[in-house]
């Protein structure tokens, strides 16, 4: 697996998710349960991740969509 996004926006995880979902690509968001527990400090970001195989479709879902990478 491969990383798109590091960040604590809870919102914009979810819609980029589903904005790959729209395109057929698989997402899973890892360390939410860690950046819950550590609270709202923000130091612990979710991640969103793509299989290897799709990574590079995924980037270009994202960019075409507006988000930097």
């Amino acid at each position: 697996m491969q990383e798109l996004v590091r960040t604590n926006d809870a919102v914009r995880l979810s819609w980029l998710q589903a904005l790959l979902a729209s395109a057929g690509i698989e997402a899973v968001v890892l360390d939410t349960h860690a950046s819950v527990i550590e609270g709202s400090i923000g130091a612990i970001q979710r991640r969103l991740m793509v299989a290897d195989d799709d990574h590079g479709r995924a980037r270009i879902v994202l960019k075409e969509a507006g988000e930097a990478m």
